[in-house]
C-alpha cells in the first residue's frame, strides 16, 4: 500500500552516520534549509574539512552550503554519543559497496547500526534511524533491525523507529536533485513514526510516498537498472547507426519526442510476453542488418531470448497440473484484437497442446470464419485443430476447467470471480485480479511475476 504524506514543517535535530557523498550533500541541504545537523565519520580528513566549512567532495554548490551551514551553527561535527543523543533522528549514509562476486559489502552498515544501537542502549527519548545506504530487499529487516535490536538491547517499533528512505541523487547534480526529486520515498510501519521524516521535506515541492521496506529498497535497484538499460540502448542504436550513415542523434531525439509509448509508464507493468506483428519482426530486422554489418548488439539480440524465457516461465507454472482441464481465457497478442500473429499466448497453447495437456480456449474477439489473410494463415498453421478447442461459452468454460490461465483483462471476467471455486486453480498472466480480489478466497491463486 502506498500513501501520500505531510510535513511538519518543524526544525530537527538530526545525526547522520557516514559523511560520504551521500552523507555530505544531505547534512549541507538540511542545515540549508533550518535543520540542526551533527554529522559523524570515522574518517578525520572529512570531518575536519567539514568543520572548517570545507567540502571534502567535488560538488556544485556544496562548498557554499557547508560554509553557510558551519558559519550559522547549523552543522557541526561529532562522536557517535554525542551525536545520538543531541538529534531525535540519525541518517544512516554508509557505503554498501561491491564484492568480487557482485554481492553488495555490508560490513559497514552492520557496523554502524551496532554503534547507534550501542547509543541507544542509554537514551530514554524515542529515536528514528532513517536508512539512506542502498540495501538489497530484505536488508532492513535482516540486516539493520537486528543489528540496531542486538546492541542496543530494545525492541525496534517500540523503543525506537527504523525508516528506509532510498536516494535519488546523481553526481554533479545532486544538489538540485535534492531539492527537486521526483519523489520522497518514506518506508516504515506507522509506529516506527514516518511522519516525523516526512517533515524534513515540508517545503520540497515532490510527492512524499510511503510504501513498505522491500518496494523502497528495490526502487533504487530497479531504477539504476533501467538507467543503465537506456544508455546501452542508445549507445546500440548509436553503433548501428552509424555504421548505416545515419544521425544517431537525430534518431534519438525524434525518439524521444514520444511521450505516449517511448519516454512514458507505457509497456512497464509487469505481465506476459510480448508478441503481434511489429515488435517480434522489426528485433529480428534490426538484429539481422547489424549482423549483415557485423556489429554485435547483444541488448537488442538479447530481447527475444528474454520474451521466449518469459513464456517458458509461464509453462513452468502450467506443468505440475498435467491431468487437468486447462481453460485459457484470451489468445490474441492484444486485448481488444483479433491479431493472433505471433501471440505468446498461441505459442503458449500450441507448447501445451503438444505436450498433451486437455486444452479449452475461450476469447470474444476470435470468430474463426471472420479471421482472414496472414492472421488466418498463421493460427491454422500453428494451431490446426483450434476450431476444436474454442469454445464461445465463457461460463461453461470456466465451470468445466480445472486450471484458468487468465490472459487477458476485460470486463466480461469480472462477474465471473465470485464463481471461482476452492479446487480450481487460477494463474494469472495479466494482473487481471488485484490483491484485494484475491484476499480471502480460496481458490489457489498464481501471478505470473508478482
Amino acid at each position: 500500500m502506498q500513501k501520500q504524506l505531510k510535513g511538519t514543517g518543524e526544525a530537527m535535530d538530526i545525526s547522520i552516520f557516514g559523511m560520504g557523498y551521500v552523507g555530505t550533500v544531505s547534512g549541507a541541504c538540511f542545515a540549508s534549509m533550518g535543520h540542526r545537523v551533527i554529522g559523524v565519520d570515522a574518517n578525520p580528513v572529512k570531518t575536519g574539512s567539514i568543520a572548517r566549512g570545507e567540502s571534502p567532495i567535488l560538488e556544485k554548490n556544496l562548498p557554499e552550503l557547508i560554509s553557510e551551514g558551519v558559519r550559522s551553527g547549523r552543522l557541526i561535527m561529532s562522536g557517535p554519543e554525542e551525536a545520538v543523543s543531541g538529534s531525535c533522528m540519525t541518517f544512516v549514509c554508509v557505503g554498501t559497496p561491491g564484492n568480487g562476486n557482485g554481492s553488495p559489502n555490508t560490513e559497514y552498515i552492520r557496523r554502524v547500526c551496532s554503534e547507534i544501537g550501542g547509543c541507544l542502549k542509554h537514551k530514554r527519548d524515542f529515536h528514528i534511524v532513517v536508512i539512506r545506504s542502498t540495501l538489497l530487499p530484505g536488508g532492513t529487516e535482516e540486516i539493520v533491525i537486528p543489528e540496531l535490536e542486538k546492541s542496543s538491547g530494545k525492541e525496534a517499533g517500540a523503543d525506537f523507529g527504523v525508516i528506509f528512505h532510498p536516494e535519488f541523487m546523481r553526481e554533479g547534480s545532486s544538489i538540485t536533485d535534492f531539492f527537486h526529486p521526483p519523489m520522497t520515498v518514506i518506508a516504515g510501519h506507522g509506529e516506527n513514526r514516518p511522519e516525523a521524516v516526512s517533515g524534513l521535506y515540508s517545503g520540497i515541492d515532490a510527492p512524499l510516498i510511503m510504501t513498505e521496506y522491500r518496494v523502497a529498497e528495490t526502487i533504487k535497484f530497479v531504477s539504476n537498472a533501467f538507467h543503465a538499460l537506456k544508455i546501452a540502448f542508445a549507445n546500440e542504436i548509436g553503433s548501428l547507426c552509424k555504421l548505416m550513415n545515419i544521425d544517431s542523434h537525430s534518431v534519438m531525439d525524434l525518439f524521444c519526442r514520444d511521450d505516449k509509448l517511448n519516454i512514458s509508464r507505457a509497456y512497464l507493468k509487469p505481465g506476459f510476453a510480448f508478441g503481434g506483428s511489429c515488435l517480434p519482426k522489426d528485433l529480428r530486422a534490426l538484429n539481422h542488418r547489424a549482423k549483415t554489418l557485423d556489429l554485435d548488439l547483444p541488448l537488442m539480440r538479447s530481447i527475444l531470448d528474454a520474451n521466449r524465457i518469459h513464456i517458458e516461465r509461464t509453462l513452468s507454472l502450467i506443468y505440475p497440473y498435467r491431468g487437468r482441464r486447462i481453460g485459457i481465457l484470451g489468445l490474441s497478442f492484444k486485448a481488444g484484437t483479433d491479431d493472433l500473429r505471433e501471440s505468446p499466448m498461441v505459442t503458449l497453447v500450441e507448447t501445451l497442446i503438444g505436450k498433451g495437456f486437455k486444452i479449452s480456449l475461450y476469447d470474444r474477439h476470435i470468430s474463426i470464419p471472420m479471421l482472414t489473410g496472414a492472421n488466418r494463415e498463421y493460427i491454422f498453421r500453428e494451431i490446426p485443430h483450434i476450431c476444436s478447442i474454442l469454445s464461445h461459452e465463457l461460463e461453461k468454460l470456466v465451470e468445466d476447467s480445472d486450471v484458468l490461465v487468465i490472459g487477458y483483462s476485460e470486463e466480461e471476467l469480472r462477474r465471473l470471480i465470485g464463481r471461482f471455486r476452492p479446487d480450481q486453480v487460477i494463474i494469472d498472466l495479466v494482473r487481471f485480479l488485484s490483491p484485494a480480489d484475491v484476499r480471502g478466497k480460496k481458490f489457489i491463486y498464481h501471478g505470473l511475476c508478482w
